[in-house]
């Protein structure tokens, strides 16, 4: 758990830097993709991150830049990859500037729950986390090069052994 801003900030800023790649792998034409008839798009799921991290500074009471829950995604990659960009820095400002280091072990109403501030920016992340990882599935799924998250992907990773050989 967090024990101070300067700790989630520096690691929001890591992780939003990753799920940033995966939501700019994405095409128009994947957005549409699904594994199942009842499963979620991959625009679907890119989009709920976005939405995720203004509901979630909500709840802590930054005002972050995002749109709203309930908001359809666009038909564009891009611009999912930009909105997703402006509300992971606007949640790192708003958390820099708006949160002070007292407030991580404050109770505040998270989902029917009362949980610690830390507990909540700390379920933010993992909640990216469990997202890209459900995205990189459908993205190898939908034929699109997955970028490396926590290391290199099998296209980069081939890439490596052949700049290695030649």
């Amino acid at each position: 758990m967090y024990k101070t801003i300067a700790e989630f900030v520096e690691d929001w800023t890591k992780e939003n830097g990753i799920s940033r790649k995966i939501q700019r792998a994405l095409t128009d034409d994947s957005l549409q993709y699904r594994s199942d008839p009842e499963g979620n798009t991959l625009g679907k799921i890119a989009w709920h991150m976005v939405v995720m991290i203004g509901m979630t500074g909500s709840a802590v009471g930054l005002e972050v830049v995002a749109p709203p829950r309930g908001t359809e995604p666009p038909i564009s990659a891009k611009s999912i990859a930009d909105a997703y960009q402006t509300a992971a820095q606007s949640m790192s400002e708003q958390a820099s500037t708006r949160l002070r280091d007292e407030q991580l072990p404050s109770e505040i109403a998270y989902f029917g729950r009362s949980l610690p501030t830390a507990s909540v920016l700390q379920a933010l992340i993992r909640h990216q986390t469990h997202h890209r990882g459900q995205m990189t599935i459908l993205m190898r799924q939908a034929g699109l090069v997955v970028p490396g998250v926590y290391g290199p992907s099998r296209e980069e990773t081939a890439a490596i052994r052949a700049r290695q050989k030649g």
